[in-house]
């Protein structure tokens, strides 16, 4: 077991995102975690990440304010508080948080790219 406190946790540049901090809180570096990481991201009013997709699984978890994911296709979801979403790897998706408002949400990811 090891405990992560938030304030020992340092601020990541995460690729495609932009007007949000991500904070990486467990992980390899971070605990010795060695099948998945989890992130803490604080997206600013117009904070998101571009249309993209990662190799690997993902699972977005809105904690507060209201996030948008736009899929490859066009089609829009709107998360929530406690809404979450599962990523398969390939699947390209855009980020926005279009509110006025920040919003945070938590990332869990495989290390195991596909």
């Amino acid at each position: 077991m090891k405990k992560i406190e938030l304030k020992d946790v340092k601020p990541y540049q995460a690729p495609g995102h932009f007007n949000m901090v991500a904070l990486r809180v467990q992980g390899k570096e971070e605990s010795g975690a060695q099948d998945m990481w989890v992130g803490l991201s604080h997206f600013l009013p117009g904070g998101g990440a571009t249309m993209g997709a990662n190799n690997f699984e993902k699972i977005y978890f809105v904690l507060s304010g209201v996030i948008t994911i736009t899929r490859k296709s066009g089609e829009k979801l709107v998360l929530k508080p406690y809404d979450s979403l599962y990523i398969p790897p390939g699947e390209e998706r855009e980020i926005i948080n279009n509110e006025n408002m920040p919003a945070s949400m938590l990332v869990i990811a495989s290390t195991h790219t596909r």
